[in-house]
């Protein structure tokens, strides 16, 4: 359509379309003008994947690894190639918005959201998510920094007052957002749900205004997150440009006539307008047609590119005896409640409908030249699993018909199908579902299938809804989940907790499973307090009842006669996702169980976790070889079977602390919202900082991270730019120049870390923070020399509270340079004279 003349736009745009550009027209689309040539443009989660506009039964995407797994690969090069492919897969969907990178800081191990985050560091997260937001732009595509800050727990997240000081706003969560705009300013920023000191951040002008666009100079576009708008005049005036989603509940008639009454000045809903306008002009050159239709790639270079990341993903936590890599040619059993399913994603608005999965036990089989045996051990399911995959519908295909009503099913024959799809999952969050002969927001849904179980037995069945629902076998109800009705976690938290019943199956015989759902009006539970997002949703699972013990039992007896054993054990998006915390860092129940029987069995065991933030592991003592596989995306499987095999040398360090309890968690005592405030107690000192000052020994350090081949560091030379010699836009830096040997037998690479040690200074400092990394490919006996550079007043500087500035004071600071193994290289160079400064 052509680039927009901005100011004309403006001068010939009436009172009513320029309000109606500052919010979305629906879920995921901008408002168009089309007499001014004005283009609806498109939005689309992220941050791991591109979902497009269908939560709901939406076109399949690429799925990558969560973003603690991308943060472990601490691999500016391969975020870089994970933007390509999120840009190309955005404009597949027909997107020019991506709604990520997902940035915020992991205070604790239970943030619901956790997973989303690179790092419980800022400067590996912001310069992870720089190379990350440079790889989507530079395919055109506008990336979204977010949550907009201090989003850092899902309890009570659109009202929690996050109460920080000065000092750890700057240090910790702001930092992130800083320097990944050193490295490419985002296009977008999404503000978070919570408020911040007192104010939410979507109307917050001292974050937005003063921070944002004066200090950084960053002139983008500012969105909320959806429902996260919560006022007029105040969040209009404090610099948020466009509401999401649409239909606008605050700019409509009520912001046109804060324009008429001056409470909102005509500049200002002009300056809003004017940043809409700046991004059609942003995206335009992509091309991209009004309502373009959603494609899939799904390329076989993509999927390459998949696996490398599941791959250099994977941390090697212990190898004691050098049990890894995996025999090929050797026999192995494969255990565990993780082997079966492929938990590739967290939950909620991360999760997307993938191209395909790989589980752990399919990419196991795929490399092993010996026999690949399997016993469950356990289950970890939350709820129960989903019942789609395993029914089919009339025709023969897998899933269920999913039949929509305006009517309820007591009307019988005066029912009008208006809808008929086919699922092949019996889960749906219907917040983006709409049907034009759907005459309100409640209607019902008939969700028909057939199912032929195995096994003779008692088979437990369960049901969780936004809205009601009873599950039906062979027009029996089993359960009924239609009235008393109890709030639960699924679904951002908008759904009532499952009901279950249970019914006698015979083996070969088919029955009819029939779901009648009714959409969120017609449930009676207490909504109050909650967020409503669109008509509702549903999810019915079943599962055959066995008992525990006997699976363990069976597992353990197996393992004591394999020649090689692998137990996958975890979390799913059922126990990690967005819209509620987990209440503890415990694994399933009956996963440590089953972990200790089987390591007193074997002690060989190799244990494989997934998780996206860390667990308690009450059997680490006795566990050789751990290894943390994280959520991996659509190559999850394969990408773990090329580590444990030893196809690829693990490289991967841990971008978060695991500590061995959750009391040990310097946020433990303020975690979740108390009467409507959440205090950040433990001010700067987040992760490794906690760790390393009360020298509290975790679990797992920060940056820990093995390989099957062995580096040195060596000749440590730090270099400095004299300061009086020093240009002010040059950065002054500081290089440290560091030669890496690979010592051992394999290829690998190795992550070189380099951390400033502050001298006293006039407040409490960590011990050390990291400043820099690098990651360097070696052969067998190769060295190479690598660089790391920091900017001298950036790696020495805290935020003073009294002068509201950057402070690097004079001293001289000590520099580290560490990687695998426990040796560390030591040099220093010196600040001259305390400088005060701002900006980015």
């Amino acid at each position: 359509m052509g680039k927009i003349d901005l100011e004309k736009a403006i001068e010939e745009l009436t009172l009513g379309e320029k309000v109606a550009l500052t919010a979305g027209s629906d879920f995921w689309h901008t408002v168009s003008v089309p007499r001014l040539n004005i283009p609806r443009l498109r939005m689309s989660d992220g941050p791991n994947g591109v979902r497009g506009t269908r939560f709901f039964n939406g076109i399949p995407a690429a799925c990558f690894p969560c973003a603690t797994a991308l943060g472990a690969t601490w691999d500016t090069e391969l975020l870089g190639q994970v933007g390509h492919l999120l840009g190309e897969e955005a404009i597949a969907k027909g997107s020019h918005v991506l709604l990520g990178p997902t940035i915020n800081i992991q205070r604790s191990p239970l943030g619901g959201r956790g997973f989303e985050s690179f790092s419980e560091d800022g400067v590996l997260s912001g310069t992870l998510a720089g190379h990350y937001t440079k790889g989507v732009q530079e395919k055109g595509v506008a990336a979204t920094l977010k949550h907009f800050v201090c989003n850092d727990q899902e309890h009570e997240r659109m009202a929690v007052n996050s109460i920080v000081t000065a000092r750890a706003l700057r240090e910790i969560y702001l930092m992130p957002f800083l320097l990944a705009m050193r490295i490419s300013k985002s296009a977008c920023i999404m503000t978070a749900y919570n408020k911040v000191n007192g104010t939410h951040v979507s109307e917050n002008k001292a974050i937005i205004d003063d921070i944002l666009r004066k200090e950084w100079g960053w002139d983008g576009l500012v969105m909320s997150d959806w429902f996260g708008t919560y006022s007029t005049s105040d969040a209009i005036n404090a610099g948020l440009d466009v509401e999401m989603p649409g239909k606008t509940r605050w700019r409509g008639e009520a912001l046109a006539h804060a324009v008429s009454s001056n409470k909102v000045a005509q500049f200002k809903l002009d300056e809003r307008v004017r940043n809409v306008l700046n991004l059609a002009n942003w995206v335009e050159p992509l091309g991209i047609l009004e309502d373009a239709p959603e494609k899939a790639l799904n390329r076989p270079e993509d999927q390459t590119l998949l696996r490398r990341a599941a791959a250099e993903s994977v941390v090697l936590m212990k190898n004691e005896g050098g049990i890894l890599p995996l025999k090929k040619d050797g026999s192995v059993l494969v255990i565990g409640p993780n082997a079966q399913i492929a938990a590739y994603c967290g939950g909620g608005s991360a999760s997307l409908a993938p191209y395909y999965t790989v589980t752990p036990l399919e990419g196991v089989k795929a490399k092993s030249q010996g026999e690949v045996t399997f016993a469950q051990g356990v289950y970890s399911h939350k709820d129960l699993p989903d019942l789609g995959p395993w029914m089919k519908t009339a025709d023969g295909k897998t899933g269920l018909a999913f039949r929509v009503y305006n009517e309820p099913s007591s009307a019988g024959q005066e029912r009008n199908l208006v809808d008929e799809l086919h699922l092949v999952s019996s889960s749906g969050f219907l917040m983006d579902y709409v049907n034009p002969k759907i005459k309100s927001m409640t209607f019902y849904v008939d969700m028909e299938g057939f199912f032929t179980p195995e096994h003779d037995g008692v088979y437990d069945f369960g049901v969780t809804v936004v809205g009601t629902g009873r599950l039906l076998v062979d027009g029996e109800v089993v359960v009924d989940n239609t009235k008393d009705q109890k709030q639960g976690s699924a679904f951002f938290g908008t759904a009532t907790v499952e009901e279950r019943g249970s019914k006698a199956l015979k083996a070969g015989q088919t029955y009819t499973i029939l779901f009648e759902f009714g959409s969120a009006p017609t449930s009676d539970m207490d909504t109050r307090g909650i967020v409503a997002f669109g008509p509702g949703g549903f999810r019915f699972g079943g599962s055959r009842r066995v008992g525990q013990e006997e699976l363990i039992s069976t597992a353990v007896e197996q393992a004591k006669q394999a020649e090689q054993v692998v137990i996958f054990a975890g979390l799913t998006l059922e126990w990690e996702t967005e819209g509620h915390d987990r209440e503890h860092m415990d694994l399933p129940p009956g996963s440590d169980e089953l972990i200790s029987r089987v390591l007193a069995a074997n002690p060989n065991a190799v244990v494989v976790l997934q998780s996206g933030t860390p667990v308690t592991m009450p059997w680490l003592d006795s566990a050789r070889t751990l290894v943390q596989a994280w959520f991996g995306g659509n190559e999850c499987g394969n990408g773990i079977a090329d580590v444990l095999y030893g196809d690829v040398n693990p490289s991967a360090k841990l971008p978060l602390t695991f500590p061995r309890r959750l009391q040990d968690n310097p946020s433990y005592v303020n975690f979740r919202s108390e009467r409507g405030r959440v205090l950040y107690g433990e001010d700067i000192y987040v992760g490794y900082r906690y760790f390393e000052k009360s020298d509290l020994a975790p679990a797992f350090p920060f940056g820990h991270g093995l390989s099957y081949t062995a580096f040195t560091r060596s000749d440590l030379s730090i270099t400095t730019v004299p300061e009086q010699a020093v240009l002010a836009e040059s950065g002054e830096p500081v290089t440290a120049t560091v030669k890496v040997t690979n010592t051992g037998s394999l290829a690998g690479a190795e992550i070189v870390q380099l951390w400033i040690v502050p001298p006293p200074t006039a407040v409490g400092r960590p011990v050390r923070e990291l400043k820099a990394f690098t990651k360097v490919f070696l052969q067998p006996g190769e060295s190479k020399s690598v660089q790391l550079v920091v900017e001298k007043k950036l790696a020495t500087s805290w935020w003073d509270e009294e002068r509201h500035q950057w402070i690097s004071e004079k001293g001289k600071y000590q520099v580290q340079v560490t990687g695998t193994g426990s040796e560390e290289l030591r040099g220093e160079f010196e600040v001259g004279k305390t400088r005060f400064w701002l900006g980015l």
